[in-house]
């Protein structure tokens, strides 16, 4: 039998090799006024960087994995996936309004999940030259360097990313209450600096996607976070429906307080 995590360190090189690859075509875009449309009833923009960064990103993966399955924001969603063990998640660019209005922070999302949960993440960021990567049961890392969440303070606030209405309501939850750290545009990126520690957690609101998750999802877990649902459950990916409702994120030792007091905001 092939060794898994062999197999998911060559994932991981060929998803940091075609991640890299589509990042520098991006930023041939980036600050360069690409074409945009809107989808999802004009609700989402999408540019030609996106389709761009998404054509890379096809070839070269299911060039080298024609038997994994495809789950892109930028590609028309084939059932055919269901019947994959082993699928490429991808959003090739994360925070497409950022993108357009010449901010740094977005990202391409590239993980390979295996039977519902990813097994090899990255997350590049190439305006603020940023790598996050990830393997099962390997290390987080930034930069090559390893990266962790961090542990809880009684000294200060909790430092939360989040939506004005959901921080704020939240506050009176959460002992020491909570210091709302303004918008970060990009949802992967937003994990990512969880499992950094640059901020201790985040809440996410329901209709976040498979793309914008799996990968930040990983570096997270792997960096002693997590990322579950307001039952405390971690998220499945490749199921038919690839939207999710409201999620909660931060380090392990803050996470069943943050669950629970999100909970209470919910009213469940």
């Amino acid at each position: 039998m092939p060794d898994p995590a062999a197999a998911w360190t060559a994932d991981l090189d060929l998803l940091t090799g075609a991640a890299r690859l589509a990042g520098a075509r991006a930023l041939d875009f980036f600050r360069n006024g690409p074409e945009v449309w809107w989808k999802n009833g004009g609700r989402s923009p999408v540019s030609a960087a996106d389709f761009a960064a998404n054509d890379i990103l096809k070839k070269e993966l299911l060039s080298a994995r024609p038997n994994y399955g495809w789950l892109s924001e930028e590609t028309d969603d084939d059932a055919a996936r269901l019947d994959c063990e082993t699928v490429f998640v991808i959003d090739p660019i994360d925070g497409t309004r950022a993108f357009i209005a010449g901010k740094d922070i977005w990202c391409v999302s590239a993980a390979v999940v295996h039977r519902g949960r990813p097994v090899a993440g990255v997350l590049f960021a190439p305006a603020l030259e940023e790598l996050f990567t990830a393997v099962a049961d390997g290390p987080a890392l930034r930069n090559g360097r390893p990266v962790a969440a961090s542990e809880p303070d009684a000294g200060r606030p909790t430092r939360m990313a989040a939506p004005e209405d959901m921080a704020n309501g939240i506050d009176g939850y959460m002992a020491g209450g909570v210091h709302r750290i303004s918008h970060v545009p990009s949802l992967a990126y937003r994990l990512a600096m969880v499992a950094d520690g640059r901020i201790d957690a985040t809440l996410v609101k329901r209709n976040a996607h498979d793309w914008d998750l799996a990968a930040a999802d990983l570096v997270l877990a792997r960096a002693g976070g997590g990322l579950v649902t307001l039952d405390g459950a971690p998220l499945s990916y490749n199921r038919p429906t690839v939207s999710h409702e409201t999620l909660c994120a931060a380090g392990s030792a803050r996470l069943a307080g943050l669950v629970e007091a999100a909970r209470h905001l919910s009213g469940h």
